[in-house]
This record gives structure tokens, C-alpha cells and sequence, in this order.
């Protein structure tokens, strides 16, 4: 592990104390609070990374994509729903999956964020073992999708 963090320094690849084999996953949230208190629970299994509005998720998305993205729906400026298409529109960063997570009960809310495309909605409070086994699911898909498609672009 220590030469491969010396190659990956020494070709200019900052990790940040990231460990390469943990999937990423970025927690958007306006309340820090909430951030922590997701990071707690995840950062055993996951590096986590961390956004507190709509405009810094689309920016970590841009330059440091994650595997997995949980994300609020109310926040200031750029809301979930808007951050959500975006990332679901952009050819690069469409296959994150998008877990959605919300005060909003109402079953609207959950059909707009279907719309926009989020992968999977879940109601605040978070039930941590609802959220873990969905989070491990949709990572698992990812990591198929991935697969195919390094497979596919091997046999082009």
C-alpha cells in the first residue's frame, strides 16, 4: 500500500488521506449537523466526502466523483432536486446512484425526485439499517455497471 501511495504521489495524484480500496460517498446536507452525524455511521465502511450546499456538490461531483451520492432535498440556492438532474444529466457522472433524503413526507416529493433521477428516497428520520443495506445495494449495481462498461469499452 505505501508504494502505491508513493507512485500515486509521485504522478501527482492527491488521495487526501482517502483510502483507494473504500468506495466514496458524498453526504449533501445544509445542516452540519446532519453531515456528521451520516459521516459517523458510514465512515467505518466508506471515505466519506462532505457538501453543505447544492453549488459544493456539484463541484466535488465535477472534479472528484463519487461512487454514491446521499443527498437532501431543502437546501439554500441549488436544492436537491435541481443538483439531482444535473448529475443524472451529465453523460460523465450519470451512473452515480443518488439516494435522496428528506424531512418532506409528501408523496410528491418523492415522484419529483424520481423525476429528477434519484435512485432511492428515504425519509428523515434516517433509519441507519435501511440506509446502509440500500447504500450496499446500489454500490453493488454500480460496481456491475462499471464492470460492464470497462467490458464493453475493451471490446470496442
Amino acid at each position: 500500500m505505501e508504494q502505491e501511495a508513493g507512485l500515486m504521489e509521485k504522478e501527482g495524484i492527491v488521495t487526501s488521506g482517502q483510502d483507494i480500496t473504500k468506495p466514496k460517498i458524498l453526504i449533501v446536507d445544509d445542516e452540519p449537523f446532519n453531515v456528521e452525524l451520516l459521516e459517523g455511521y458510514l465512515s467505518k465502511d466508506y471515505d466519506i466526502l462532505k457538501a453543505y450546499n447544492g453549488n459544493e456538490a456539484l463541484i466535488i461531483v465535477g472534479t472528484n466523483p463519487p461512487d454514491l451520492i446521499i443527498l437532501d432535498i431543502m437546501m439554500p440556492g441549488i436544492n436537491g432536486y435541481e443538483v439531482c438532474s444535473r448529475i443524472k444529466g451529465d453523460e460523465k457522472t450519470m451512473s452515480i446512484p443518488i439516494v435522496i433524503v428528506t424531512a418532506l413526507n409528501e408523496r410528491k416529493a418523492k415522484i419529483k425526485a424520481i423525476e429528477a433521477g434519484a435512485d432511492d428516497f428515504l425519509n428523515k428520520p434516517i433509519d441507519i439499517i435501511e440506509l446502509t443495506a440500500r447504500v450496499k445495494s446500489l454500490l453493488k449495481t454500480k460496481q456491475y455497471y462499471d464492470a460492464l462498461m470497462g467490458n464493453c469499452h475493451f471490446l470496442l
